[in-house]
């Protein structure tokens, strides 16, 4: 009987172990649950929307991305990668142009009915914001979807690769918006 319950302890202990483990290691590698703070994502994400994480997905062109804040140390931003090394950027009439072809952002309709005849987004070229006519390799140009209030790649200029910590895959809270973000 006492080595049933030894047994019957230790079992659980080496569950529990176990499972400890695998969480922390999916959690540091694999993904990772986080808050969005602020505004500068809005309406794509509002502040205090939970949302998860990938640590291992190729990082695309739209794709959401949560990085380090390159100007204030423990926090991170979430913004939408726009220009990929190589790519020459320019925003002309509220007009997203990539290597001189148009690039519609379905993310900005609802808020560009909501004032149509405001710009959301200043006209700039990418040699005037960072001083460079391409975004350098190893590196990504970011804006926030809410443009008026964002601060993103146009005021603290390139982020690196390094600095990303992983790409939004789903969105966990509000339950109404509980899904594969847009």
């Amino acid at each position: 009987m006492e080595k049933t319950k030894k047994q019957e302890i230790y079992s659980w202990i080496h569950s529990i172990a176990l499972a400890i483990v695998i969480a922390f290691i999916c959690r540091h590698f694999l993904f990772s649950p986080t808050t969005v703070l602020g505004a500068s994502m809005a309406p794509t994400f509002e502040n205090k929307d939970k949302v998860v994480i990938s640590k291992t997905t190729e990082i695309h062109r739209f794709d959401c991305i949560v990085f380090d804040s390159p100007n204030n140390k423990g926090e991170n931003y979430i913004k939408r990668v726009i220009g990929l090394p190589g790519d020459h950027i320019e925003m002309k009439d509220d007009q997203l142009y990539i290597n001189g072809k148009v690039f519609d952002e379905p993310y900005l309709e609802n808020q560009k009915l909501e004032s149509p005849t405001l710009n959301l987004t200043e006209d700039f070229t990418l040699e005037e914001i960072t001083g460079e006519s391409t975004v350098p390799e190893n590196m990504l140009f970011v804006l926030g979807d809410n443009r008026i209030k964002s601060i993103d790649s146009r005021a603290f200029g390139f982020i690196s690769y390094d600095s990303i910590i992983g790409e939004v895959v789903f969105r966990i809270y509000p339950l109404q918006g509980l899904g594969i973000p847009k």
